[in-house]
């Protein structure tokens, strides 16, 4: 699991996923990444992106609700901070991955960590 800050800037390579623009303050989008869900969030300017997997079922948190920069998984309501994939609340007691996000001439990288 990749929590944001665990791996230094030389053992991530940056992954382009989507235009600046195609994601609006207060949106997000989902992809898949070598076959793992991930959600990118727009909070008031500033990107996010997590694994779109809620620790506690497996199933898809990123479309819960959005309370600042926490999310709240839609089937149970355990809470997770955006910015570190940390767990806020029950029923969920795991971290979820949190990647780091920034913008390059117009396109929003991922962080991704690479093997080896």
């Amino acid at each position: 699991m990749y929590n944001y800050g665990t791996y230094p800037e030389e053992k991530l390579e940056y992954i382009a996923v989507a235009a600046e623009g195609e994601v609006s303050s207060g949106e997000r989008i989902f992809l898949e990444i070598d076959g793992q869900p991930i959600a990118v969030f727009n909070i008031v300017g500033k990107y996010f992106a997590i694994a779109d997997v809620c620790s506690h079922d497996d199933g898809p948190v990123a479309e819960g609700e959005l309370h600042e920069t926490e999310i709240a998984c839609p089937r149970h309501g355990a809470r997770f901070d955006l910015k570190t994939g940390k767990v806020l609340s029950l029923p969920a007691v795991v971290d979820i991955p949190a990647y780091p996000v920034r913008v390059e001439g117009g396109e929003i990288l991922i962080g991704m960590p690479v093997e080896g």
